[in-house]
């Protein structure tokens, strides 16, 4: 009976549970989104999302327990450097769950897992700007005063040859 306990245990042994969250806490830090089952986006929000209320003090201590979850020192400096920065002011809720569908092998439910102030669209930050496009014809030739002389009007400006057979 499991009366009470509100682990999902996720069909693993408790230290295989805890490396498979622990890597993949590594993994939201370090690339702010990751694809994963719904499963496992639900149980590493319970997992990460006390560790990145530690982050918001830079301390030692907290940086030996945040440590001591994710067993990754690169993972540590990407979430005391720029993670704790971003979220300083949020009060909770620092990742979101947006489900993707099936898995087309075993029709497993997917979800996106994401930083919630990394998300550029949501977060209404900067966009990407398109690069403006440009055309394959040929551009003007620059005259001395700094004008450009387009190839229409160079072309119009040149005197015109005679036939030699007339």
């Amino acid at each position: 009976m499991r009366h009470g306990d509100k682990v999902n245990n996720l069909g693993r042994k408790t230290a295989h549970r805890h490396s498979l969250l622990a890597n993949l806490a590594s993994s939201l830090i370090m690339h702010k989104k990751i694809n994963t089952t719904l499963a496992k986006a639900k149980a590493l929000r319970l997992y990460v999302e006390p560790l990145l209320t530690k982050s918001k003090t830079d301390s030692t201590h907290s940086r030996r327990v945040v440590f001591s979850y994710l067993q990754s020192k690169e993972a540590v400096t990407e979430l005391f450097r720029e993670v704790a920065g971003k979220i300083a002011d949020r009060p909770g809720g620092y990742t979101r769950i947006l489900k993707t569908g099936t898995r087309p092998g075993d029709r497993a439910e997917m979800a996106f897992i994401e930083l919630v102030d990394f998300n550029n669209i949501y977060v209404g930050g900067k966009t990407v700007k398109k690069a403006a496009k440009t055309t394959r014809r040929s551009r003007g030739k620059k005259k001395a005063d700094g004008t450009e002389e387009t190839t229409a009007t160079a072309k119009a400006k040149e005197p015109k040859e005679d036939k030699e057979g007339e």
